[in-house]
Formats: C-alpha cells, sequence, structure tokens
C-alpha cells in the first residue's frame, strides 16, 4: 500500500516539485483546487481521504487518511458537471499510455516543443499537460492560471497549449504550435492546429481527437451511448467502486453516434436530452447553431416544463451587444434553417452570464433548476 499526498498548492515550480517528490517516494497525487471555500475543502479532503497534504509551507500528516495501490499516481476529484466530488484513481501505467498516445497524436517533439499549462491543475485537462510533460521529457511551464497577459508572454511557434472555448476566445490560435481544445462545444471554424478533444477524468484526459480515438483507444455505441476501452482508463473510484465492466469497457453517459469512419459524433449527455412534442432535441447541436448568430456571444440550451410540449426549449442567450439582443424569431429561423422546425427554442431568455464550472463547462443542472417553477 502506498500514501495518498494532497497538493494544495497554485500551479508553478513548487506543484511540479511536488508532484515529482510525491512519485519518487512511491505516493499517488491529489491536486486541491485552490479556489475552493472551506467547506467545499472539507468535502474534498472526506471524499478523497489523503494521508498527507503539501501545502507552501510544507507537507503535514493528516489523520483518517487511506492509503491507495502500489502503482496508483494521481486521484483526480471530479462530479462530471455537477454533485459531490469522487476521486478517480489513475495509475502510472495509465497515465504513461496516455501521454505516449496523445503525443504520437498530435507529433509533440520533446527535443523541439514545450508544453504550457494555465488550466485549473485540479482538473485532469490541465493536469495532464504536466504529467504528458514530464513523462514524455517535454519542456513544460506551468502558470497559477490563465491570465491572458501571462499566456500570450508564453506563447510561441514551438509551444503546445491546452485550453478551453471561453480562454480560446481572447487568444489568437495562431501564435501557438498547437492548441488542444476541451471542456464545452467548440467555436465554428477552427484554424486547422486548433484540435478539439473528448474525454473526461475517468479516462486520463482526452482520449478522442477531432472525432478519431487514439492508438489503442476502442470506441463503441451502445443504445446511444458511448462506451471506451483503452490502457489510459481509471483503475477504480477512491470509494473502491469499478466502473468497467467485465471486459474492461467504460459507459461514459454521453450520448453519440460513429459514422461509417469510424468517425465519433459526441452529442452530449444523455441526461440533456430535451423531449418535446416527442421529438429529441440535443442541446450541444442547438447551441452550435445558435452561436451563428451575430448577436450571440454565449448560448447554453435548457427546458422549462411545457403543458403541451412536455418540455419546452428554452435559448439562455449572453448578447454581444447588451443593448441589441437577438430576437427569438431570429433564432427560431435560424434554427428551422439549420435543423428542424421542432428543435426551434420557443423561449428567449438574455443573461448576463451563463453559469459555468471552474474550466468553462455549462452547468446544466443548475441552469434547468433556475427555470424551474418553485415547489
Amino acid at each position: 500500500m502506498a500514501d495518498l499526498v494532497a497538493l494544495d498548492l497554485p500551479g508553478g515550480p513548487q506543484f511540479v516539485d511536488a508532484l515529482r517528490a510525491a512519485w519518487d517516494a512511491g505516493a499517488a497525487a491529489a491536486p486541491i483546487d485552490q479556489r475552493l471555500s472551506p467547506p467545499a475543502r472539507r468535502r474534498w479532503l472526506a471524499a478523497l481521504k489523503p494521508s498527507w497534504v503539501h501545502d507552501p509551507s510544507g507537507k503535514h500528516r493528516l489523520h483518517g487518511g487511506q492509503p491507495v495501490e502500489e502503482g496508483d499516481a494521481l486521484v483526480v476529484a471530479t462530479s462530471g458537471s455537477e454533485g459531490e466530488p469522487r476521486g478517480v484513481v489513475l495509475t502510472h501505467m495509465a497515465i504513461a499510455a496516455s501521454a505516449r498516445a496523445t503525443s504520437a497524436r498530435l507529433r509533440i517533439d520533446p527535443e523541439r516543443h514545450r508544453w504550457l499549462a494555465c488550466l485549473p491543475l485540479s482538473h485532469i485537462g490541465g493536469l495532464s499537460v504536466v504529467t504528458r510533460a514530464l513523462l514524455t521529457g517535454t519542456a513544460l511551464s506551468v502558470l497559477p492560471g490563465f491570465d491572458q497577459a501571462a499566456v500570450l508572454q508564453e506563447s510561441g511557434p514551438d509551444v503546445a497549449v491546452s485550453l478551453v472555448p471561453t480562454a480560446l476566445r481572447r487568444l489568437d490560435p495562431a501564435t501557438f504550435y498547437l492548441v488542444l481544445l476541451g471542456g464545452s462545444a467548440p467555436p465554428a471554424d477552427l484554424p486547422p492546429n486548433v484540435v478539439t478533444t473528448y474525454g473526461m477524468t475517468e479516462t486520463g484526459s482526452g482520449v478522442v481527437y477531432d472525432g478519431v480515438a487514439l492508438d489503442g483507444v476502442e470506441v463503441s455505441v451502445e443504445g446511444g451511448e458511448i462506451r471506451l476501452r483503452g490502457p489510459m482508463l481509471l483503475r477504480c473510484y477512491r470509494d473502491g467502486t469499478v466502473p468497467l465492466d467485465a471486459q474492461g469497457w467504460f459507459s461514459t453517459g454521453d450520448a453519440g453516434e460513429l459514422g461509417p469512419d469510424g468517425h465519433l459524433e459526441v452529442r452530449g449527455r444523455l441526461s440533456d436530452m430535451i423531449v418535446t412534442g416527442g421529438e429529441n432535441v440535443w442541446p450541444a447541436g442547438l447551441e452550435s447553431v445558435l452561436r451563428r448568430h451575430e448577436g450571440v456571444s454565449e448560448v447554453a440550451v435548457s427546458s422549462r416544463p411545457d403543458p403541451e410540449w412536455g418540455e419546452r426549449v428554452v435559448a439562455c442567450v449572453v448578447p454581444r451587444d447588451r443593448s441589441r439582443p437577438p430576437l427569438l424569431d431570429e433564432l427560431r429561423a435560424l434554427v428551422r434553417d439549420h435543423i428542424a422546425g421542432f428543435a426551434a427554442p420557443r423561449e428567449l431568455i438574455v443573461m448576463e452570464e451563463l453559469p459555468k464550472t471552474s474550466i468553462g463547462k455549462v452547468r446544466r443542472q443548475a441552469l434547468r433548476e433556475s427555470l424551474r417553477p418553485p415547489l
């Protein structure tokens, strides 16, 4: 058995040194989100049960910690988009497989390229940049978080960076060798050096790039649900639950479709599907169409209960110009032209901002709850 060390450190050289030290000691590491409130931090500690915490003042013993298995490298908290933290246990073999497959697909040359980590290291999308660089011997710069000026200063034709769409909108992708984009639905018309990624904490980072699975990764769709299998998947959850079936497949809870050429189209969470008038509407596809309207800065699609339609499609829009928001009829016409009339929103809500997670994903459950009438 081995210890679990919580890394209570901001992004930077000290975080990287602490991660190396934990691994050198045979321990696994669990990064703590630096933005957690005290109650949220207590819930995190209760769920992941580290034996040590490494903070800026040093390494301290904690009571009530539980060991991990030999060979475990990381325990990363996840709650999907909502809910209480749950630890995902990733082994050294899994993160090595992820690093190799990712670097090969992206043609990262350790002698020539450099990774820039600027996303939260408590999330797999940010943390995997660090582990990928360490395991392949690629140069690495780590920032405490996304800061536009600091990221621009670190950019260059040899720099690869992982971003979310919110961050990408503030930068010129052409200043990087490559941008790995995850977190939420990508904008349209991406430049050729931007690669979209699909994955989750349980898969040790992205495993499908631009719709094509990484080498060694298998994808299937059963009953409309995406399933994944590969060497970079989690060993178990921190509570000991193993979410893989007897053949090693992980059911993601995401809806998707495989094309004849094996290209994966991700439609969104199965739980996000809206059934209106007996028709299925997927928020992600609808949002990609609504973003084409020149007056839309950001949009999230949700629903309200409706006595006639069962559910009423609602477009929640952050306008580019708050004094001239788009009109509902304009958005409905756009959807009719690109999808179908049944998918067109029946209600428009103009918002100052959308509820999001720390890596830019829309908190759909929170959005749905805000649209429901009080009990």
